[in-house]
């Protein structure tokens, strides 16, 4: 599906997503992705229940500190462990997941109003 942002800049927003990828300031990454407003980093992550911690050390460590994470659990949403979501709930980032479609449209919006936002992407077909 296509997605037209008004005023990209230099910012990493979805101009797409869909064929196992995502269409990201215009280049295009096949597979899971980690995206901040600075940059898009590949991730690891086939499904949400595989999800740990360790995955989402990128998150933690995003300079500056991403408050919210959209997840983008594939065709539909599914739920994030609530252990995981409460220790990343006490490290200052609040949860979000949706399936991806809904997830890359909330980061575009966010990352237009200057929030601090990252998205863990996992991609649909």
């Amino acid at each position: 599906m296509e997605l037209t942002p008004s005023d990209p800049g230099a910012r990493q927003l979805i101009q797409s997503y869909g064929g196992h990828g995502f269409t990201i300031a215009g280049r295009r990454h096949d597979g899971a992705v980690l995206v901040f407003p600075d940059r898009t980093l590949p991730w690891p992550v086939a499904a949400i229940g595989e999800l740990a911690e360790a995955d989402l050390a990128a998150v933690l460590g995003a300079d500056p500190p991403v408050e919210i994470l959209l997840i983008g659990c594939g065709e539909k949403a599914e739920p994030v462990a609530p252990d995981l979501r409460a220790r990343m709930r006490q490290a200052g980032v609040v949860i979000e997941a949706t399936d991806t479609g809904a997830a890359c449209r909330t980061f575009n919006v966010l990352v237009i109003e200057n929030r601090r936002v990252g998205a863990a992407l996992i991609p649909v077909p």
